[in-house]
């Protein structure tokens, strides 16, 4: 049900957020967009990642994204963000997640995107319902057949409280079992809220999987 923004309206809101983050740090900075002069605009202002919900499908945003030459996040979406929560349907998801990602990648590496700037994020909460959702999680390690790193965003979201009974602001503990979960399952990056919690989480989670020191 959200609202589209303007163009002007969202380089209003992001560039001066951009501009001040990168004075201050050297970390990377994404940005998290579908429009072609979005991407241009916060690129030049220090973002070093694409993030698009819509996966390049908007018209240009592919011929930025190459042009750019920076990293992109490619996140499955089913419907639109006005429309992506009225009943959404899988045969297998895991299976039209994968395939919709391979149709992505093909059209992005045949635009002149390198492959080793590609990041998949499968789109919990973004045109599914939580056992889609929690379906997802269980069974992530299949992306990682297309040998790219995978990028998650649970963070307090919508199916956690539906499974926890709980308010977006008490959803803590839920957050962290999906970080946890994520990364057991292959997951290459966290997208979250509480930054220093989830840290420590995921700094758990990979010493368990990964070995430690």
């Amino acid at each position: 049900g959200a609202v589209a923004v303007s163009v002007d309206d969202e380089l209003a809101r992001v560039i001066p957020v951009i501009e001040g983050l990168r004075r201050a740090t050297e970390v990377p900075i994404s940005i998290d967009t579908s429009k072609p002069a979005v991407m241009r605009a916060a690129v030049a202002a220090g973002a070093t990642l694409i993030n698009d919900v819509r996966a390049l499908r908007d018209e240009g945003a592919l011929e930025a994204a190459a042009e750019l030459g920076v990293g992109v996040c490619l996140m499955h979406m089913q419907g639109t963000p006005q429309t992506m929560q009225a009943a959404p349907h899988y045969d297998d998801i895991v299976d039209e997640v994968h395939a919709f990602f391979e149709e992505r990648l093909a059209f992005a590496t045949r635009m002149g995107i390198r492959e080793d700037r590609l990041w998949l994020d499968p789109g919990f909460g973004f045109g599914k319902t939580p056992a889609h959702n929690l379906e997802l999680l269980r069974r992530l390690r299949a992306f990682k057949r297309l040998g790219l790193p995978v990028l998650i965003g649970t963070s307090n979201k919508h199916t956690i409280g539906q499974v926890l009974g709980l308010p977006v602001s008490d959803r803590l503990e839920g957050t962290a079992a999906t970080v946890a979960l994520g990364i057991a399952n292959g997951t290459d990056a966290v997208r979250v809220h509480d930054v220093k919690a989830m840290a420590r989480v995921a700094k758990m989670a990979d010493a368990i999987v990964h070995g430690w020191p």
